[in-house]
């Protein structure tokens, strides 16, 4: 049935919903022959769109019906799940595979049934599946066979990264032993002649194969008993080369990777194979640092087992000896910037293996680890990396931190690597630019939201953490643990300095020592306090989660103020104003920037005459900006000035949080996290409000004087009416006037909106200051309504007009600059809406319940993980604050003690009316204050306002920090949220939607 025209049809809708991009083609294959019949069969569509890419699956599996010489491919596919998700599976992930189900339409019957031992198959079960093809081509068709079934349990997440990585190594070596006796059957002159041994090196001797990679291989050949041994390695030479290139040629079913011998001694001018004593000669007297961190992965695979073994045992005590030779760690440094060097410029950023923060990265330093320590102990030696990793851990050579994180984003990473040959089974290890091959590896990989954007985004942040870490265990492959400062620790020698940043876990160790090199060099005064000062801030530091960045905004602060007499007094005599320097500067962005646009605000830090860090109040701040507007010479200069004083009481703010969040020497951390709340709420709302007063004073002197034709007044709403506004907060407000007596309404309505339209302009300004944005949209009839209403007009709205939510809003409304005895006004007129007399009826209370759920379910980012939204997630700041609005409601016309813009305020007094247990009380307050304090984080470590925690791992680290959590319990920190948040849900989901 076709759709009318200009309308999409059912099954159009149904296909975009299941990921497919082109809903027009599928719909054309789906209506063809093969598939007519099933075209609507839900469970087909549902499987199609499980795939990494659906168009490509369906395509793929058109053409394989195509073939088919009967209906037992399809029917067998819509009767049975396992077969239908392991062929669609494939399908979807891989063009290489689909065509060779075309070319060879049997092969599907690999794919049917599993039986137990298939599961996890192992070199015999390959050799068995490789074991009729007797020539290359047939080696080929074999191959890949195999490589299907491989693919499959891949995809379907039946096996892992590295049981699929080893079951590749597997089929590697089956087909190397293949290849081997098909070159023994066309000469078996040759092969009477000799021992050959095949010693797998690299990822196949590693035991943690790609899905295409040159195998690594090095030979040992040696004579039989009578043999001539020149004769014997010519013929072995003879059957070496002959199974590379059963391997390595390309048929009319391709080749099957390219066999690479370059890793033996001398390289490719050495010669293809030697014997045993030969090889031993040249490591024992030739061989460079490389070729032993090579031989770390060798391992028999082919031909005389026992040959390669004696390989193996005469070489592995010259390979644990390698780190004794001199300049060792250099060689191996200077190699791995070598092989970052030979990267085109143009391939750097795409570089999954060789680029910065790569897979080798992980492997260099694995491998470092190793050969230093495993000259000891036995249980490093092991050719597979991640179990390398994790013998460093059991060993203590690594931190259990810091191997969870190499081991999470070296798995990702090879994931990433194995999808992308996956597709057209080529050889490649640059991540895609195009959007739908982008696309198509990240729904490979489980990233369905937003594909491309969590790709890139999971990507980046995993080759940050290799990055980071790379650098702590490739360089220190020891670090020793954080000690107190030493008697001899007093000055910092260049030496000195390196040795210290690197064992501070500084993550750019070369740039802080240019740092700090530029702050303590010289015979000036500045710089002989400075080196005085540095020992102990590197340690302050260094107990952020990320020191660099301290040091980096202590030199910024230093280069503004260095000359600056009081500066350097206030460091050096004042005692916690260093600290509380060393704090603020490495918690994150939010506060050295605010900080750099006014580098004296870092007086505030001290404890003598600056003001210290104790908030101030309202009366004191309006009265310093009204003073500064009234010294302007204009509106504009007016607000500047304005806005200079409130990004100083945002920086005093955010600094008196972190000291207070981090806790000094002397001063341990405030217990009480809801007065840590509390304290930024009421300082930023306050701020906020006298930074109002003073813009509305501004305005109206420039315009018409001392006196407004209409008085007016500003409302505060949402967090800002409840002294609950954090750092990236707009002020949520409305704007009431009234004429004066005498005046026209239309004068004075006129001179009200220009006032509201010269306020919203002066605060957002660019400038070195942050702007202060504005939002009326809780105003009547929202963004469609009048900015400014005068009262009587508000009064009319609300007795008609009005709906439950806002109602609702309005219990957050409270005056908080202008005309006072309006704002009262306004108050008194509100005060019947937000608590009324009757209590809320069952409908209104329907109402509201309806509303939150909508919001709940249209409001959540798209990706987000609800759990730990802090703001629309179970639990969040909007289930405590509508539970709680939902009393008020019901209740705030007889309890005078809900009649409150604050909500800890008003939870507070409706478990002394009885309204709520004493331990309900605690859960929901709990839960309130942890997501508020977790905003006030994001802001304060990113710079910008988020609800909810950050994926980039040191910005996750600085905000469990803020939070109290030591570094390396991060997965503390989101559970205990979760559980937190968990545990409020329950208290709402009885008292706001009566479960």
């Amino acid at each position: 049935m076709t759709a009318a025209p200009g309308r999409r049809s059912s099954t159009f809708t149904r296909l975009l919903r299941h990921g497919f991009t082109d809903p027009s083609a599928a719909e054309r294959l789906l209506d063809s022959g093969e598939l007519s019949g099933v075209r609507n069969d839900p469970v087909l569509l549902e499987a199609l769109g499980a795939t990494a890419d659906p168009d490509l699956a369906l395509h793929g599996l058109v053409r394989l019906l195509e073939v088919q010489p009967d209906r037992e491919l399809l029917d067998t596919v819509i009767a049975a799940k396992p077969l239908r998700d392991r062929l669609l599976g494939v399908l979807g992930a891989s063009a290489a595979l689909a065509e060779h189900l075309v070319r060879h339409p049997g092969d599907w019957q690999a794919l049917v049934t599993y039986e137990p031992r298939d599961l996890h198959p192992g070199v015999e079960e390959f050799e068995r599946g490789l074991a009729e093809a007797t020539d290359p081509v047939a080696l080929r068709v074999a191959y890949r066979r195999c490589l299907l079934s491989i693919a499959a349990r891949d995809v379907c997440g039946t096996t892992d990264l590295a049981e699929t990585a080893a079951e590749l190594a597997d089929l590697a070596t089956a087909t190397l032993r293949a290849a081997l006796a098909i070159a023994r059957a066309a000469a078996p002159e040759d092969a009477a002649l000799c021992r050959l041994a095949v010693i797998a090196m690299g990822k196949c001797g590693g035991h943690e194969l790609n899905y295409v990679s040159d195998v690594d291989v090095i030979f040992v050949g040696e004579a039989v008993d009578g043999a001539d041994e020149g004769k014997a390695l010519r013929a072995a030479t003879k059957l070496a080369s002959h199974m590379m290139r059963v391997c390595s040629e390309t048929t009319v079913e391709g080749s099957i990777w390219p066999v690479d011998a370059n890793l033996r001694p001398e390289g490719r001018n050495g010669p293809l194979v030697r014997t045993l004593a030969s090889h031993l000669a040249y490591y024992q007297r030739w061989a460079k640092t490389w070729e032993f961190q090579a031989l770390l992965k060798a391992r028999p695979v082919a031909g005389d087992l026992e040959l390669g073994e004696e390989y193996v045992a005469a070489l592995e005590p010259l390979v644990w000896k390698a780190a004794e030779r001199e300049n060792f760690v250099a060689d191996v440094q200077k190699m791995r910037r070598r092989v970052v060097e030979n990267i085109p410029v143009a391939e750097l950023d795409r570089q999954l293996k060789l680029g910065p923060g790569g897979l080798r990265d992980v492997e260099f330093a694995v491998q470092l680890l190793q050969l230093v320590h495993g000259r000891e102990d036995r249980s490093l030696r092991s050719g597979t990396t991640l179990n390398a990793l994790q013998a460093l851990v059991a060993g203590g050579y690594v931190g259990r931190a810091d191997a969870a994180q190499l081991d999470e984003a070296y798995r990702f990473l090879r994931s990433m690597e194995h999808r992308i040959q996956l597709y057209r089974l080529r050889r490649t290890h640059l991540v895609p630019a195009d959007e739908d091959d982008l696309r198509r590896l990240g729904r490979s990989l489980g990233l369905r939201a937003d594909p491309v954007t969590e790709l890139n985004r999971e990507w980046k942040r995993h080759t940050s953490v290799v990055r980071r870490l790379h650098e702590k265990l490739f360089y220190r492959p020891l670090l020793d643990a954080v000690a107190q400062l030493g008697p001899g620790e007093i000055r910092l020698s260049p030496g000195a300095a390196r040795e210290r940043l690197v064992a501070l876990g500084y993550a750019d160790p070369a740039s802080a020592l240019r740092h700090l090199e530029a702050l303590a060099s010289g015979v000036s005064r500045k710089a002989a306090i400075q080196r005085t000062l540095l020992p102990v801030l590197l340690g302050w530091f260094a107990e952020s989660a990320d020191p660099d960045a301290g040091l980096l905004n202590f030199r910024k602060v230093s280069d503004a103020l260095g000359k600056t007499p009081w500066y350097l007094r206030l460091l050096r005599d004042e005692g916690a104003a260093a600290e509380n320097l060393a704090r603020v500067l490495s918690a994150g962005r939010l506060a050295p920037d605010l900080l750099m646009r006014a580098p004296e605000a870092v007086a505030l830090l001290g404890d003598g005459d600056g003001g210290g860090l104790a908030p101030r109040g309202r009366a004191g701040l309006e009265q310093e900006i009204l003073s500064a507007v009234g010294r302007a010479e204009g509106a504009v200069q007016g607000v500047t000035a304005a806005r200079g004083v409130r990004r100083r009481e945002l920086f005093r703010t955010a600094a008196a949080d972190i000291v207070g969040s981090y806790g000094t020497e002397t001063q341990p951390a405030e217990p009480d996290q809801g007065a840590l709340v509390e304290r930024v709420g009421a300082a930023v709302s306050d701020l906020t409000a006298a930074t109002l007063a003073g813009t509305l004073r501004a305005v109206v002197r420039q315009g018409w004087g001392d006196t407004l034709p209409t008085r007016f007044a500003v409302i505060g709403m949402g967090r800002f009416g409840g002294h609950e506004l954090g750092y990236g907060s707009d002020a949520d407000v409305l704007f009431v006037h009234e004429p004066r007596e005498g005046v026209e309404e239309r004068v004075a309505s006129e001179a009200a909106n220009k006032v509201v339209s010269e306020m919203r302009r002066l605060l957002q300004i660019p400038s070195a200051d942050p702007p202060l944005l504005i939002d009326a949209d809780l105003r009547p009839e929202g963004k469609s309504g009048p900015l400014v209403r005068t009262l009587t007009s508000y009064g009319a709205y609300y007795r008609r007009w009005s709906l439950v939510w806002e109602s609702q809003a309005l219990l957050r409304a409270e005056p908080v600059a202008g005309d006072e005895e309006l704002g009262r006004r306004f108050v008194e007129l509100i005060d019947p809406l937000r608590y009324p007399a009757a209590g809320l009826g069952d409908d209104a209370v329907r109402e509201i319940r309806r509303l939150k759920a909508r919001m709940e379910s249209e409001r959540m980012p798209r990706g987000a993980d609800p759990k730990l939204h802090t703001k629309l997630g179970p639990g969040g700041l909007s289930d405590v604050e509508w539970t709680v609005q939902l009393l008020q409601m019901r209740h705030g016309a007889g309890e005078p003690g809900l009649r409150t813009t604050r909500t800890r305020a008003a939870l507070s007094a409706a478990r002394a009316a009885g309204l709520i247990s004493e331990e309900d009380t605690q859960v929901l307050d709990e839960a309130w204050v942890l997501a508020t304090r977790v905003r006030n984080a994001v802001m304060l470590v990113r710079g910008r306002a988020g609800d909810t925690f950050p994926s980039e791992t040191r910005e996750l680290a600085a905000v469990g920090r803020y939070l109290g959590y030591e570094a390396g319990h991060v997965g503390d920190m989101l559970d205990d949220y979760r559980r937190t948040a968990r545990r409020a849900r329950g208290v709402v989901e009885e008292l706001f939607y009566g479960a």
